[in-house]
């Protein structure tokens, strides 16, 4: 099972993507996570992807498509895994033709988002207020068209993320049986 999860920064990506690894025995992937692993390191890239990060800016399409991809071939995600943060673009969407079976939005509104950001402990460098708006802004620019081009291949699964955790969980699964084509 190949499953993509979209959501603005605050949605519970993070933490829909460990329940549904611990259910469906696949590994979750974010690229967030990804990014800043390879931001610490010590190499031209490592610098260029903090300053990008931190700026609040996405990481290019060819640079994103190159590193995901890359991962992507590791064994560990043979039999399937649960992505974060990517694709966020039609561009990538497009390029990723065929390493999806579902998506699933978790809807959440700006101000759930900010709310929820700003109720999270240890602030990351990436999350000043500024760097935060940008990203949203970029999530409504770029990643709607996504979610429509999912919509259109019948590959969307949209959930109220503003649901509890649990009730977030339960209405994914529930979708994720229903639909029994991955």
């Amino acid at each position: 099972m190949k499953l993509v999860l979209i959501g603005i920064q605050g949605a519970g990506k993070s933490t829909q993507g460990g329940f549904l690894a611990e259910k469906y025995k696949i590994p979750y992937l974010s690229s967030g996570h990804i990014f800043r692993e390879m931001a610490k390191e010590k190499t031209q890239m490592g610098r260029w992807l903090k300053e990008t990060i931190n700026s609040g800016a996405l990481v290019p399409d060819d640079k994103t498509l190159e590193i995901i991809l890359t991962y992507l071939e590791k064994p560990e995600y043979a039999k399937g895994y649960i992505l974060d943060g990517f694709p966020r673009t039609v561009v990538q969407a497009d390029a990723f033709n065929g390493g999806v079976d579902k998506v699933i939005f978790l809807e959440v509104s700006d101000k759930e988002a900010l709310w929820r950001i700003a109720g999270r402990e240890g602030e990351r460098q990436d999350e000043t207020l500024q760097a935060i708006k940008k990203r949203i802004a970029l999530f409504h620019s770029l990643t709607q068209p996504v979610i429509d081009f999912y919509a259109q291949e019948g590959k969307l699964i949209t959930v109220n993320g503003e649901l509890n955790i649990t009730e977030v969980f339960k209405e994914i699964v529930g979708a994720l049986e229903k639909s029994k084509n991955y």
